[in-house]
């Protein structure tokens, strides 16, 4: 069975390609969401794309992956550094889950270092622009054990050769 990947993003994201470019680049979260589809035709695997403004709403959506995904890709924002309610959902959901930042956060000023909602990951990706989004499908693809027959070997990862 092809993998389910949700990919959710936090506030502000909608407005990437015009906030702060020297930051954020000034590619769009449609670019990057169509980028993301592109990938997973490629994988065969299916991918929903959502982004909210309203913590609310990402803790309904990680609520709603429960059961019907098999990893959550999430790009938090904001939320990174200030939501529990984040962190409590993401700990509900038992598939992988990984935090992706366009900006290296650990390069940042001080508001923006450390994120809480990573101690509720697999993995973070971060400062590796909009193709963080494309090498955490990877990752969560590889780690749930489904990269197809037809993508290098090398992305197959170490545990594709007995070791993890």
């Amino acid at each position: 069975m092809a993998a389910n990947i949700m990919i959710l993003n936090g506030p502000n994201l909608n407005f990437l390609g015009i906030r702060e470019p020297h930051i954020y680049g000034r590619t769009t979260l449609k670019e990057i969401e169509a980028s993301c589809q592109a990938l997973a035709d490629q994988l065969g695997i299916s991918i929903s794309f959502h982004q909210s403004n309203m913590e609310g709403e990402l803790v309904n959506l990680i609520q709603s992956a429960h059961g019907s995904a098999d990893a959550i890709i999430m790009n938090p924002a904001a939320y990174s550094f200030t939501s529990i309610a984040l962190i409590d959902a993401l700990k509900i959901f038992e598939g992988v889950k990984i935090e992706v930042h366009i900006s290296n956060i650990h390069a940042r000023d001080e508001l923006h270092r450390h994120s809480i909602t990573s101690s509720a990951c697999t993995a973070v990706i971060c400062g590796l622009g909009p193709y963080g989004y494309l090498a955490a499908i990877l990752a969560a693809v590889q780690r749930l054990g489904q990269m197809p027959e037809t993508i290098p070997p090398a992305l197959h990862g170490l545990a594709a050769a007995g070791k993890t």
